[in-house]
């Protein structure tokens, strides 16, 4: 018999550990349901692009912290990276500025206001995103680009277009603006999808722009045509970038080295080379790196 209510006691527990971990997901969402449809949320019409993050700390599932304890502020206009290893963060701090999440504690301001006080539609619209797979739907380039933009005019997006590079390439299909992308944009090349995506921010035309790694999925040499129209994109806008090449990040006006949720470095290039710290490791590691491959290639050309 206590054999038996031992079998049924064992069988319950993952079903009652279920619903406990349902019932706190359930209550969470709701929380963030109800900070979403705030009726006292404030509009912002205005934004200057001032960055603020106040002692962050944030936990998927109340997990271990993913980031603990992170203070910086970008100032309009500039240009701030975020370094480290797989895991260490980076990506977090975007999703919660971007406001997928909300910060465990601490807060995240721009320009003064709370992220958490403002109306979602209002904040996202000052805000474009770069990511590393740019999401495209099966349909034609212009319905994919007016996704940024629904009341835009033709001419706006070819503007923008033009700008990122991707307006010639665009004409030279033989339906041009019509031609279907195909599932998840897989008639395109990477270099084109991001292009792409780069109009779609520049369309947008917000005060900041976030750069998830948005080269790093591409080779070397299609990284260096994007960079230039990533830095027309960029010019006098509020930029976050998370990069994996740390050439692409030498003009930063602040780069943050974080490491297991923390930052543990922060500095331009120049500086931080100087302190020989963790920056300094990697950035000797992808230098000696670079200059293998290059000879490598150079010896395969011969």
């Amino acid at each position: 018999m206590f054999v038996s209510i031992l079998a049924y006691f064992t069988q319950l527990q993952a079903p009652l550990q279920f619903f406990g971990s349902f019932y706190n997901q359930v209550q969470n969402n709701l929380i963030d349901a109800e900070r979403m449809l705030a009726l006292n949320a404030k509009e912002i019409m205005r934004c200057d692009g001032r960055i603020t993050f106040s002692n962050v700390s944030f936990a998927y599932h109340q997990r271990k912290p993913a980031i603990n304890n992170v203070s910086f502020t970008v100032e309009p206009g500039t240009k701030t990276a975020i370094i480290g290893e797989s895991g260490s963060g980076k990506s977090t701090c975007l999703k919660l500025l971007f406001r997928f999440y909300d910060v465990s504690s601490g807060s995240i301001q721009v320009d003064g206001h709370d992220i958490r006080s403002l109306k979602m539609l209002s904040y996202r619209r000052h805000i474009a995103v770069v990511p590393q797979e740019t999401i495209l739907f099966n349909a034609s380039i212009l319905y994919n680009l007016q996704y940024a933009k629904p009341d835009a005019a033709l001419e706006e997006i070819y503007e923008a277009c033009k700008a990122a590079s991707i307006h010639d390439r665009i004409t030279e299909f033989p339906e041009g603006y019509d031609t279907k992308v195909g599932e998840r944009g897989l008639r395109l090349s990477g270099g084109e999808r991001q292009r792409i995506a780069i109009a779609r921010a520049l369309l947008k035309d917000p005060q900041m722009i976030l750069l998830d790694e948005a080269t790093a999925s591409l080779d070397s040499h299609t990284e260096k045509q994007i960079q230039g129209a990533l830095e027309y994109a960029t010019n006098g806008r509020t930029t976050m970038t998370i990069a994996h090449r740390l050439s692409t990040i030498t003009d930063a006006d602040q780069i943050l080295v974080f490491h297991h949720g923390e930052i543990v470095e922060r500095g331009t290039h120049e500086e931080l080379i100087r302190k020989h710290g963790r920056y300094y490791d990697m950035w000797e590691k992808q230098t000696k790196k670079q200059d293998a491959n290059k000879a490598q290639d150079d010896k395969t050309s011969l």
